[in-house]
């Protein structure tokens, strides 16, 4: 499955932007899917999961309470709704497939998931 992250851009801090990450090639209702971040000089980190139902999401700590993810599976699409962004936000934003089930606890690392879409950029400037 191809995965094509879209919606990202400069906003400025307490904006709002939505991202998209539409799947082709295959269909991601049964996977958990999830969102990264890369800022420049630093290694990517988790942002969001959500399961393969919608029905569990997790956050990364730093983003609870600002970011929203959520998924269409008749869209085969997951979103991430970013508000009060910061410009510690700034960063490219990916999305990507977990390989691992939503059971014990909720994919996280870079290692849990498989198929990566190739980023949007989201500059937040102060």
């Amino acid at each position: 499955v191809q995965l094509q992250a879209s919606g990202g851009g400069l906003v400025q801090a307490g904006g709002s932007l939505r991202l998209s990450c539409a799947a082709s090639g295959g269909t991601v209702s049964r996977y958990a899917m999830g969102w990264f971040r890369q800022a420049p000089g630093k290694e990517r980190e988790f942002v969001a999961s959500i399961s393969w139902s919608g029905s569990n999401t997790y956050y990364t700590g730093s983003v609870k309470g600002r970011f929203t993810i959520s998924r269409d599976n008749a869209k085969n699409t997951v979103y991430l709704q970013m508000n009060s962004l910061r410009p510690e936000d700034t960063s490219v934003y990916y999305c990507a497939s977990s390989r691992v089930r939503w059971d014990a606890r909720p994919p996280t690392t870079r290692a849990d998931f498989g198929s990566w879409g190739q980023g949007t950029q989201v500059t937040v400037s102060s």
